[in-house]
């Protein structure tokens, strides 16, 4: 348990301290845990530090009633240069995936002497105003406009392991899944949040503002990796940072939606490796 900005976050770390950190930083409404364990091992295993957290309303860290978040998104950028900080970390290989992408560019723009390299996962431009960007997909267009995924009775255990399951669907690629697999972690997700409704604060946050246009002082070597069936955040979306970021590396994570499925580990983790080298 880390003291950051005045408020308690849960950080967990693989590897030496004594390697190059690389710091994981979830998207909305998601703990530490969606970093896998295995998936935080391998990189580990090649040298690296790896350094993940719960965000504020997730996991261990401070919660806030359901909404009322009571932070803005610039607190969860603070809050990431503040795990490192309490870490004792100087400079680290930021990877941001979908949310977690916007907080990672900020960092770059905002703290540019603390990111060695910057990593994004299924993440894009932030904020309205994109017009040469391809629309959200019809599936999870029509998921929100039904009102999302139905709210769980946040007491039961086995309510919202299902809900948390459930509200992964609309958002994934063509790969088949293991739902009964899927439904171990969402199991943990429960167990160690004493607040799990407080996650859906995420979505209420207000930011700073788009920052597309400042994308070219990004100076940190960066990658972007993009599923080329995400349908919320369309590959038209990782294209824009790759194409702005000066000397910025697109890859592209076949038969992936908005997510990290074990079936892109190997390529992701490669190629994480050696950008982090």
């Amino acid at each position: 348990m880390l003291s950051v900005n005045g408020i308690d976050l849960c950080a967990e770390t693989f590897g030496s301290p004594d390697d190059p950190a690389v710091l994981l930083v979830m998207g909305a409404t998601g703990s530490m845990l969606l970093w896998e364990d295995d998936f935080c091992a391998r990189p580990a295993a090649h040298g690296r530090h790896v350094i993940r957290y719960d965000h504020r309303d997730t996991g261990r860290s401070t919660a806030y009633p359901p909404g009322e978040p009571g932070y803005a998104f610039e607190d969860l950028v603070a809050d990431a240069v503040g795990v490192l900080d309490a870490l004792g970390v100087a400079r680290a290989h930021v990877v941001g995936l979908s949310m977690g992408g916007g907080i990672g560019q900020l960092i770059a723009l905002e703290h540019p002497e603390r990111v060695l390299t910057l990593t994004l996962v299924a993440a894009g431009p932030t904020g309205p105003g994109h017009p040469d960007l391809p629309p959200v997909a019809p599936s999870p267009v029509a998921h929100f406009a039904a009102g999302g995924t139905p709210e769980p009775d946040w007491s039961s255990r086995e309510s919202v392991v299902e809900h948390l399951v459930a509200a992964e669907r609309p958002f994934r690629g063509p790969r088949p899944v293991d739902e009964d697999a899927a439904r171990a972690p969402a199991g943990r997700v429960f167990d160690r949040s004493p607040h799990p409704a407080s996650a859906a604060n995420h979505t209420r946050l207000g930011g700073d503002g788009p920052w597309r246009h400042r994308l070219g002082e990004v100076r940190a070597r960066t990658l972007v990796l993009h599923g080329d069936a995400d349908p919320l955040v369309p590959p038209g979306h990782g294209e824009a940072p790759a194409a702005e970021i000066p000397d910025a590396t697109l890859v592209v994570l076949p038969d992936t939606g908005h997510e990290l499925p074990r079936g892109v580990w190997d390529l992701v983790i490669e190629r994480l490796v050696e950008h982090t080298a």
